[in-house]
């Protein structure tokens, strides 16, 4: 068992499983030493979609834990293009949060927080990232957050 491994067992972390695209894209995209991820959106423990408008439905708290359960969907679908290893990942490189919110709702980046954090969590060094956590008007199927990433590989 490699070290990414031990500490999402250390953690108590299980992996939802990785979801297939729901449109015509794929999933994971790997260019050279890059993988991509496409866009992650909050599914809860029971695979149910959070969904609503963060600011009116729900609170800080609520989309941070959406944005959280979008990380780990991240790194699920990290792993399954690592073909279970994640000690392939180098490091990630960059996190974009999209926050299903109220117009004056202006603490995005606190909602995605939740997917820095576990990502930072379970990489530890290697999870460090830049990121950009937008506003959105509506998301795909009325989700709450999306988040996609881009890991280096080694």
């Amino acid at each position: 068992m490699n070290v990414i491994e031990e500490k999402l067992k250390r953690l108590n972390i299980k992996l939802p499983d990785p979801k297939a695209p729901v449109g015509a894209y794929v999933a994971t995209k790997i260019v050279g030493k890059l993988l991509f991820i496409s866009g992650q959106v909050s599914i809860d423990k029971e695979s149910k979609l959070i969904t609503g408008k963060v600011g009116k439905d729900l609170n800080l708290d609520q989309g941070y834990n959406a944005a959280e359960r979008c990380g780990l969907s991240i790194i699920s679908h990290a792993k399954k293009a690592c073909l279970g290893d994640l000690s392939k990942i180098k490091s990630c490189v960059k996190l974009t949060g999209y926050v299903n919110s109220t117009n004056d709702f202006k603490e995005q980046p606190k909602i995605i927080n939740g997917a820095s954090d576990i990502i930072s969590k379970v990489f530890e060094k290697k999870g460090e990232h830049t990121r950009a956590a937008i506003s959105a008007n509506s998301l795909p199927l009325g989700v709450a957050v999306e988040v996609d990433a881009i890991f280096e590989l080694i």
